[in-house]
């Protein structure tokens, strides 16, 4: 396995400048016209999911609303904060939108043969790769979140703090799952090379064989970008508009174009990790031979950034914003120990496989302690003693005792509020008495 990784890695670093060169262009244009493409996309399936009509005035069928956004937001007025740490307020929405286009450097469009042809000169549909690349992958990820802290604290002012604070606990939360579940595709693949896990999913993709990384890697990917349900650092109800709050004109529409980059690339890399990368999907691989080949791989990773992209837009049509509690709780309480037990148990199975054990005995071997495991939860469950389901008499709660409001804790409940008695009954006594005593009345 070794040996065809170096063969494989061997076709990188030969091509010249003048071809890096168009390969990074083609890359950038890839990422800005998907982006273009998804934000349009967004709103006319969200109008639809909502059953309104969406964008129609820009363009034929609205389809030229992103760009009407994009001069939009040129032509604000580009404000900067009084109390703004100025250098860093400028700086943090390049450093969130710049390492949104390296991640995608490693991410292959197409095999790593030299199977196409630019201006004479053979190449691989890929602008770079690296034995470690799903590393440099999360590496870049990481920096990227630095831009939305910086935002938050640069601009001054509490809400954008807040919502860069909520940034960085997510990220160390949701990457940590992340990345066990990139642990499991390498113990399958036996290389962190992008290239060579697409090569290690012929016949067979990882989402059928790994289903639990494949869920977990989709859910932190969603919490990754901070995108709904999972966009706390910008909630609106809570935040304002979180860390970019202060944030206006093309600094704004920088981080808007990181966020959306961000979620064209971690799709990109669930469909190079878990959906067969530039493979062709099962149909069509069997009975069409050229399709894993030329130009035909860059169509098919496109299509399934595309569901990805409409996975995301399917969650903000459908699910609310969580609370904050329970975001965390999620991250920490549930993915996290899903994916350590989840870890266990396919470097198990692989090491039995390596040792020559049937697949009967692996699955006796990984099965049974599972079984006697869930078994034990379940007796437990049925011996536990019941809990005494008695009204408790809530707690007495000042609000004011150390000063200043504070709200109540669970189990407490805020002394009734005295009012004054309602006059409707005595109205409506006067009502009637003047009804009688007028002549009609009478």
């Amino acid at each position: 396995m070794t040996l065809a990784a170096s063969e494989t890695l061997s076709f990188f670093g030969h091509d010249p400048w003048w071809l890096v060169l168009i390969k990074a262009v083609f890359v950038f244009a890839f990422l800005v016209g998907t982006v273009l493409i998804a934000i349009v996309w967004e709103r006319k399936v969200v109008a639809w999911m909502q059953l309104r009509i969406g964008p129609n005035r820009h363009g034929p069928w609205g389809m030229l609303q992103s760009l009407a956004d994009g001069i939009k937001l040129a032509l604000k007025e580009d404000l900067v904060v009084t109390n703004a740490d100025k250098v860093v307020y400028v700086l943090a929405p390049i450093v969130a939108a710049i390492p949104a286009f390296m991640a995608f450097a490693v991410i292959p469009l197409g095999p790593a043969g030299n199977e196409i042809s630019i201006f004479g000169t053979r190449t691989p549909m890929q602008l770079t790769d690296l034995p470690i690349a799903l590393l440099y992958i999360l590496a870049v990820a990481s920096v990227g979140i630095y831009g939305i802290v910086l935002a938050g604290w640069s601009s001054g002012s509490t809400y954008p703090l807040l919502g860069g604070l909520r940034s960085s606990a997510q990220m160390i939360s949701y990457e940590i799952a992340m990345g066990l579940s990139f642990a499991a595709v390498f113990i399958y693949s036996g290389s962190m090379s992008t290239s060579e896990i697409v090569a290690a999913q012929q016949p067979t993709w990882f989402a059928v064989l790994l289903p639990v990384s494949f869920i977990i890697y989709v859910i932190a990917m969603v919490g990754e970008t901070n995108r709904a349900p999972f966009d706390l650092p910008e909630a609106e109800g809570e935040l304002v508009g979180g860390f970019n709050t202060e944030y206006s004109s093309l600094k704004f529409a920088m981080f808007m174009l990181a966020e959306y980059v961000n979620m064209v690339t971690v799709s990109a890399v669930a469909a190079t990790l878990f959906l067969g990368g530039w493979r062709a999907p099962y149909p069509i691989s069997t009975f069409w031979e050229g399709a894993n080949h030329g130009w035909w791989p860059l169509l098919w990773i496109t299509i399934k950034i595309q569901l990805l992209l409409f996975f995301f837009i399917w969650l903000r049509g459908t699910l609310p914003r969580l609370r904050y509690d329970q975001f965390m709780k999620l991250g920490w309480k549930v993915l996290l120990p899903v994916s350590l037990v989840w870890l266990v148990m396919v470097a198990t199975v692989r090491a039995l496989r390596n040792e020559g054990y049937q697949f009967g005995q692996v699955v006796l071997y990984v099965g049974a302690p599972i079984v006697v495991i869930l078994l034990a939860f379940l007796i437990r469950d049925l011996v536990k003693p019941k809990e005494s389901t008695e009204a408790v008499e809530p707690a007495e709660f000042d609000p004011m005792a150390d000063g200043y409001p504070v709200p109540p804790l669970p189990g407490q409940t805020l002394s009734p509020v005295p009012r004054r008695p309602s006059r409707a009954p005595k109205l409506q006594d006067a009502l009637n008495g003047a009804n009688h005593s007028s002549p009609e009345g009478s």
